[in-house]
Protein backbone atom coordinates (compact mmCIF):
# COMPACT_ATOMS: atom_id res chain seq x y z
CA UNK A 1 0.00 0.00 0.00
CA UNK A 2 1.37 3.28 -1.05
CA UNK A 3 2.15 5.93 1.81
CA UNK A 4 -0.27 9.21 1.74
CA UNK A 5 0.77 12.31 -0.34
CA UNK A 6 -0.46 13.96 3.16
CA UNK A 7 -0.38 13.54 6.50
CA UNK A 8 -2.44 14.85 8.91
CA UNK A 9 -2.09 14.84 13.15
CA UNK A 10 -3.06 17.03 15.90
CA UNK A 11 -0.88 17.68 18.77
CA UNK A 12 -1.51 19.82 21.62
CA UNK A 13 -4.32 22.12 19.54
CA UNK A 14 -2.06 22.39 16.73
CA UNK A 15 -2.77 20.79 13.45
CA UNK A 16 0.27 19.62 11.56
CA UNK A 17 0.32 18.72 7.98
CA UNK A 18 3.18 16.90 5.76
CA UNK A 19 3.45 16.85 2.05
CA UNK A 20 4.36 13.33 2.34
CA UNK A 21 5.71 12.84 -1.05
CA UNK A 22 10.24 13.22 -0.79
CA UNK A 23 10.97 10.89 -3.65
CA UNK A 24 9.01 12.91 -6.19
CA UNK A 25 10.46 16.30 -4.48
CA UNK A 26 6.76 16.73 -2.86
CA UNK A 27 5.97 18.02 -6.43
CA UNK A 28 2.39 19.53 -6.46
CA UNK A 29 0.47 16.92 -8.76
CA UNK A 30 -3.03 16.34 -8.69
CA UNK A 31 -3.21 13.96 -6.80
CA UNK A 32 -1.03 15.78 -4.31
CA UNK A 33 -3.24 18.78 -4.36
CA UNK A 34 -6.65 16.63 -4.35
CA UNK A 35 -5.26 15.42 -0.99
CA UNK A 36 -4.09 18.97 0.36
CA UNK A 37 -7.79 20.35 -0.11
CA UNK A 38 -9.31 17.37 1.05
CA UNK A 39 -7.46 18.03 4.40
CA UNK A 40 -7.47 21.35 4.36
CA UNK A 41 -11.61 21.06 4.24
CA UNK A 42 -11.80 18.40 6.92
CA UNK A 43 -9.21 21.06 9.16
CA UNK A 44 -11.84 24.06 8.36
CA UNK A 45 -14.04 22.05 10.73
CA UNK A 46 -11.98 20.85 13.36
CA UNK A 47 -12.51 22.43 16.50
CA UNK A 48 -9.75 20.77 17.84
CA UNK A 49 -7.53 22.61 15.53
CA UNK A 50 -6.22 26.47 16.99
CA UNK A 51 -3.05 26.85 14.55
CA UNK A 52 -1.91 24.76 11.51
CA UNK A 53 1.83 24.13 10.38
CA UNK A 54 2.30 22.90 6.79
CA UNK A 55 5.73 21.10 6.47
CA UNK A 56 7.13 18.71 4.03
CA UNK A 57 8.63 15.17 4.50
CA UNK A 58 12.58 15.33 2.68
CA UNK A 59 14.91 17.61 1.62
CA UNK A 60 12.75 19.38 -0.60
CA UNK A 61 9.81 22.06 0.78
CA UNK A 62 7.87 21.37 -2.76
CA UNK A 63 9.42 21.74 -6.15
CA UNK A 64 5.95 22.74 -7.82
CA UNK A 65 3.92 21.19 -10.25
CA UNK A 66 4.56 17.86 -11.70
CA UNK A 67 5.98 18.96 -15.17
CA UNK A 68 5.23 15.40 -16.66
CA UNK A 69 2.02 15.88 -15.57
CA UNK A 70 1.43 18.58 -17.00
CA UNK A 71 3.35 18.26 -20.34
CA UNK A 72 0.91 15.55 -20.80
CA UNK A 73 -2.21 17.63 -20.18
CA UNK A 74 -4.53 19.44 -22.88
CA UNK A 75 -6.07 22.58 -22.54
CA UNK A 76 -8.77 20.95 -20.33
CA UNK A 77 -7.00 18.73 -18.51
CA UNK A 78 -4.24 21.91 -17.71
CA UNK A 79 -7.41 24.33 -17.19
CA UNK A 80 -8.21 21.69 -14.48
CA UNK A 81 -4.96 21.43 -12.36
CA UNK A 82 -4.67 25.65 -12.30
CA UNK A 83 -8.00 25.55 -11.22
CA UNK A 84 -7.60 23.13 -8.30
CA UNK A 85 -4.09 24.18 -7.40
CA UNK A 86 -5.61 27.92 -7.03
CA UNK A 87 -8.64 26.44 -4.81
CA UNK A 88 -5.74 24.97 -2.70
CA UNK A 89 -4.37 28.09 -2.06
CA UNK A 90 -7.22 29.92 -1.21
CA UNK A 91 -8.32 27.26 1.14
CA UNK A 92 -5.14 27.90 3.32
CA UNK A 93 -6.59 31.62 3.20
CA UNK A 94 -10.10 30.76 3.78
CA UNK A 95 -8.56 28.32 6.95
CA UNK A 96 -10.27 29.63 9.79
CA UNK A 97 -6.83 28.80 11.64
CA UNK A 98 -3.85 30.80 10.92
CA UNK A 99 -1.30 28.55 8.97
CA UNK A 100 2.93 28.55 9.36
CA UNK A 101 4.48 27.39 6.51
CA UNK A 102 7.88 25.37 8.09
CA UNK A 103 9.88 25.45 5.09
CA UNK A 104 13.05 23.54 5.36
CA UNK A 105 14.67 23.45 1.66
CA UNK A 106 14.08 23.97 -1.59
CA UNK A 107 10.45 26.09 -2.34
CA UNK A 108 10.36 26.20 -6.23
CA UNK A 109 6.95 27.23 -8.21
CA UNK A 110 3.90 26.24 -7.39
CA UNK A 111 5.85 25.34 -3.64
CA UNK A 112 7.06 29.08 -3.35
CA UNK A 113 3.36 29.93 -4.15
CA UNK A 114 2.49 27.38 -1.42
CA UNK A 115 4.62 29.28 1.07
CA UNK A 116 3.73 32.70 0.16
CA UNK A 117 0.47 31.75 0.86
CA UNK A 118 0.82 30.78 4.43
CA UNK A 119 0.23 32.77 6.67
CA UNK A 120 3.16 32.96 8.49
CA UNK A 121 6.30 31.57 7.19
CA UNK A 122 9.70 29.84 9.22
CA UNK A 123 12.50 28.74 6.96
CA UNK A 124 15.74 26.97 7.50
CA UNK A 125 19.04 29.09 6.87
CA UNK A 126 19.22 26.60 3.77
CA UNK A 127 15.78 26.90 2.46
CA UNK A 128 15.66 28.51 -0.59
CA UNK A 129 12.84 29.97 -2.90
CA UNK A 130 12.18 30.36 -6.60
CA UNK A 131 9.49 31.21 -9.57
CA UNK A 132 11.53 29.49 -11.81
CA UNK A 133 9.15 28.79 -14.82
CA UNK A 134 10.62 31.82 -17.26
CA UNK A 135 14.07 29.58 -17.76
CA UNK A 136 11.47 26.76 -18.81
CA UNK A 137 9.19 28.85 -20.96
CA UNK A 138 6.39 28.52 -18.79
CA UNK A 139 6.42 31.76 -16.69
CA UNK A 140 5.47 31.04 -13.08
CA UNK A 141 2.20 33.42 -13.49
CA UNK A 142 -0.17 31.76 -10.70
CA UNK A 143 2.76 31.88 -8.43
CA UNK A 144 2.89 35.56 -8.81
CA UNK A 145 -0.53 36.31 -7.54
CA UNK A 146 0.79 35.10 -3.87
CA UNK A 147 4.51 36.25 -4.36
CA UNK A 148 3.46 39.84 -5.32
CA UNK A 149 1.46 39.87 -2.55
CA UNK A 150 4.09 38.91 0.09
CA UNK A 151 6.96 40.62 -1.28
CA UNK A 152 7.58 44.05 -3.37
CA UNK A 153 7.18 44.81 -6.45
CA UNK A 154 10.87 44.86 -7.44
CA UNK A 155 11.70 42.10 -6.27
CA UNK A 156 8.77 39.74 -7.14
CA UNK A 157 9.70 40.58 -10.99
CA UNK A 158 13.29 39.92 -10.12
CA UNK A 159 12.35 36.16 -9.14
CA UNK A 160 9.91 35.69 -11.75
CA UNK A 161 12.02 37.50 -15.12
CA UNK A 162 15.07 35.90 -13.58
CA UNK A 163 13.99 32.74 -12.45
CA UNK A 164 16.87 33.05 -9.99
CA UNK A 165 16.53 31.55 -6.22
CA UNK A 166 16.80 33.67 -3.10
CA UNK A 167 18.47 32.69 0.15
CA UNK A 168 16.06 32.34 3.05
CA UNK A 169 17.76 35.67 4.59
CA UNK A 170 17.20 37.65 1.56
CA UNK A 171 13.97 35.82 1.64
CA UNK A 172 13.75 37.84 5.27
CA UNK A 173 14.94 40.37 4.15
CA UNK A 174 11.93 41.13 1.17
CA UNK A 175 9.08 39.73 3.36
CA UNK A 176 8.76 36.79 2.17
CA UNK A 177 9.46 34.62 5.38
CA UNK A 178 9.00 35.57 9.25
CA UNK A 179 11.60 33.48 10.74
CA UNK A 180 14.99 32.40 9.46
CA UNK A 181 16.58 29.53 12.08
CA UNK A 182 19.24 27.14 11.74
CA UNK A 183 18.07 23.29 10.32
CA UNK A 184 18.29 21.40 13.53
CA UNK A 185 15.93 24.14 15.56
CA UNK A 186 13.37 24.81 12.28
CA UNK A 187 10.93 22.04 14.41
CA UNK A 188 11.62 23.52 17.56
CA UNK A 189 11.50 27.26 17.26
CA UNK A 190 7.97 26.21 14.42
CA UNK A 191 6.25 24.51 17.39
CA UNK A 192 7.30 27.97 19.74
CA UNK A 193 5.29 30.21 17.33
CA UNK A 194 2.71 27.91 16.89
CA UNK A 195 1.93 27.18 20.61
CA UNK A 196 2.24 31.29 21.59
CA UNK A 197 -0.48 31.29 18.77
CA UNK A 198 -2.50 28.56 20.23
CA UNK A 199 -2.79 29.97 23.35
CA UNK A 200 -4.97 32.66 22.21
CA UNK A 201 -8.62 32.27 21.74
CA UNK A 202 -9.80 30.22 18.86
CA UNK A 203 -12.58 32.19 17.84
CA UNK A 204 -10.83 35.24 18.23
CA UNK A 205 -8.18 34.04 15.71
CA UNK A 206 -10.86 33.21 13.36
CA UNK A 207 -12.40 36.20 13.48
CA UNK A 208 -9.53 38.33 13.11
CA UNK A 209 -7.91 36.39 10.15
CA UNK A 210 -11.30 36.75 8.33
CA UNK A 211 -11.35 40.35 9.27
CA UNK A 212 -7.62 40.91 7.84
CA UNK A 213 -8.08 39.31 4.71
CA UNK A 214 -11.02 40.91 3.80
CA UNK A 215 -10.12 44.33 4.59
CA UNK A 216 -6.31 44.27 3.13
CA UNK A 217 -8.02 45.20 -0.24
CA UNK A 218 -9.98 47.48 0.32
CA UNK A 219 -9.65 51.64 0.40
CA UNK A 220 -7.97 53.14 3.89
CA UNK A 221 -11.62 54.49 4.58
CA UNK A 222 -13.24 51.53 3.66
CA UNK A 223 -11.33 49.37 5.83
CA UNK A 224 -11.42 51.38 8.83
CA UNK A 225 -14.86 51.57 8.87
CA UNK A 226 -15.20 47.49 8.08
CA UNK A 227 -12.37 46.83 11.22
CA UNK A 228 -14.40 49.13 13.57
CA UNK A 229 -17.59 47.00 12.68
CA UNK A 230 -15.15 44.05 13.27
CA UNK A 231 -13.88 45.41 16.73
CA UNK A 232 -17.47 45.98 18.25
CA UNK A 233 -18.66 42.33 16.72
CA UNK A 234 -15.80 41.22 18.57
CA UNK A 235 -15.85 42.75 21.70
CA UNK A 236 -19.65 41.06 22.37
CA UNK A 237 -17.91 38.20 22.21
CA UNK A 238 -17.36 35.64 25.48
CA UNK A 239 -13.92 35.35 25.12
CA UNK A 240 -13.11 39.46 24.50
CA UNK A 241 -15.34 39.70 27.85
CA UNK A 242 -13.26 37.01 29.76
CA UNK A 243 -9.87 38.36 28.28
CA UNK A 244 -10.75 41.82 29.26
CA UNK A 245 -12.06 40.81 32.74
CA UNK A 246 -8.85 38.46 33.19
CA UNK A 247 -6.46 41.55 32.11
CA UNK A 248 -8.00 43.46 34.78
CA UNK A 249 -8.12 41.09 37.22
CA UNK A 250 -4.46 39.77 36.44
CA UNK A 251 -5.56 36.25 35.89
CA UNK A 252 -4.78 34.00 33.14
CA UNK A 253 -8.01 34.17 30.47
CA UNK A 254 -10.37 30.88 30.54
CA UNK A 255 -11.01 30.40 26.92
CA UNK A 256 -15.12 28.91 25.30
CA UNK A 257 -12.85 26.62 22.95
Amino acid sequence: MENPLVLFEVQRRVGLVTLNHPEKRNALSRAMLESLRAVFSQIGEDRRVKVVVLRAAGTVFSSGHDLKELSAADESAATAIFALCTDVMEAVRKLPQPVIGMVQGLATAAGCQLAATCDLVMAAETALFATPGVKIGLFCTTPSVALCRAVPTKKSLEMLFTGAPITAQEALRVGLVNHVVPAETLEAETWKIAEQIASASAHTLRLGKQAFYQQLPLERAAAYEFAQRCMVENLSTPDAQEGIQAFLGKRPPQWQD
